[in-house]
């Protein structure tokens, strides 16, 4: 019998799990293990963060869904990582050891780095659900007393889909309560153009979201590295393309929202040849640790370099179906590396993103996401927001029912000709 952990159990763990029982033999052992005793829908968390959500409705209870497939779950935090010893220590104090381990933690969200960052002290958050929450709550609080608002991105951040989605959406929520004339809103990015996504944009993505913007009068500004928040008031700096100083910026807000740099989970941080200096998995284009040959990860917990240097820095985002592959091909990979064979299969990386504000929005197509792609294609309307509430319906659907990838969907994606795996 062999033993394969999952560590971690979000968009990307919990469905490795389900494709891992799939791929395994029936003998082997699968044990997740995840610091919350529930899967979140992530992507819709920019609708939690004005209470067009409750957590309840975003959530699963994995430990019952784990059972009926056969999978150990254990609601336990990643103290450290010992890889020499294949061995995990949680917080709890037990010790799980593993033949195999795939490492789906998702990030540390770093708002430390920035004084006065983050839900505990000055801005508000939709990274977690948590977070979202307590944002939705907030945001009815600041709708009784409108005021300028703030949202973006600071250096270092690579995931700013959901950073454009809050701004649009609370823009749509600010029309509904016809109070959004009394709400100037800027957007703060550490990208160099708006629409950069930290990808380079992806087709007409720069265009699309600065007419967007141009047409419900948000101001922007770029190539921004944020100082320090107070109560109230956001300073950062803006630079030009060569890095050097532009100009000095106080914004006041009455609500902000800005999404953090992300590191590596402090359980795997300094773990020489596991990481990077910034805690996140270094993996191969088989999705394996070149050092620890039976550690995998996937997610937004692997290293990824940006395709292109930018005056300020920006990371690599990990999207949905991107993930999806990463889970795939490690799916195929394990299996092949314990019967004595070397891995083989190749996940191709490509992202396909909903992006909802709130009654329209815009959706985009890379094949692969990093540039040089074999596709750019993107589009908008408001069929992009009933395509994310299916989206949402369905992937909820797939976590109950402890399935990876149902026969239609594989269906779907192969007359689109999106796949998972290169050829």
């Amino acid at each position: 019998m062999t033993h394969v952990v999952v560590l971690g159990a979000g968009l990307g763990g919990a469905i490795q799990a389900y494709e891992l029982r799939e791929t395994l033999a029936k003998s082997d052992k699968i044990t997740v293990i995840s610091n919350k005793p529930y899967f979140q829908f992530t992507p819709s968390n920019p609708w939690a963060g004005v209470g067009w959500r409750k957590k309840e409705e975003l959530i699963v209870e994995l430990a019952p869904v784990m059972a009926k497939q056969g999978i150990e779950f254990i609601c336990d935090g990643a103290k450290l990582l010992k890889p020499d010893d294949n061995t995990i220590v949680l917080e709890s104090g037990r010790e799980v050891t593993y033949d195999y381990l795939v490492i789906a933690t998702g990030p540390d969200l770093a708002f430390d780095e920035i004084e006065g960052f983050g839900p505990d002290a000055h801005t508000s958050s939709v990274c977690h659900v948590e977070h979202a929450e307590i944002s939705g709550n907030n945001w009815d609080a600041f709708c009784e007393n409108p005021g300028p608002i703030v949202i973006g991105a600071v250096q270092g951040a690579s995931c700013f889909g959901p950073a454009y989605e809050y701004l649009l959406t609370i823009e749509t929520d600010l029309r509904r309560r016809k109070i959004r004339h009394k709400v100037p809103m800027t957007f703060v990015t550490s990208e160099p153009y708006i629409g950069h996504l930290g990808l380079g944009g992806v087709g007409d993505t720069k265009g699309m979201l600065e007419s967007a913007m141009r047409d419900r009068d948000i101001k922007w500004v770029t190539n921004s590295k944020v100082d320090k928040f107070e109560e109230g008031k956001v300073f950062f700096t803006e630079v030009n393309d060569d890095g050097t100083e532009k100009a000095k910026h106080e914004e006041e807000f009455g609500y902000a929202m800005m999404l953090p740099a992300f590191r590596g989970i402090p359980a795997l941080m300094g773990i020489e040849g596991l990481v990077n200096p910034r805690g996140f998995v270094i993996v191969d284009e088989f999705q394996r640790n070149p050092k620890f040959k039976n550690i995998f990860a996937i997610g937004v917990c692997i290293a990824i370099a940006p395709p292109v240097i930018t005056p300020v820095p920006t990371g690599v985002p990990k999207t949905g179906f991107m993930i999806e592959s990463m889970v795939t091909a490690t799916a195929h990979n394990i299996p092949d590396v314990i019967a004595g064979k070397e891995p083989k299969e190749m996940p191709t990386w490509n992202a396909f993103c909903l992006a909802d504000f709130g009654n329209r929005g815009f959706a985009f197509l890379a094949m692969p996401q990093n540039p040089p792609r074999n596709t750019n294609w993107t589009s908008s309307g408001r069929w992009v927001h009933w395509a994310k509430l299916a989206f949402e319906w369905y992937f909820i659907r797939k976590v109950k029912k402890g399935v990876s990838e149902p026969w239609y969907e594989k269906q779907i994606m192969k007359m689109l000709k999106i796949t998972k795996l290169q050829k």
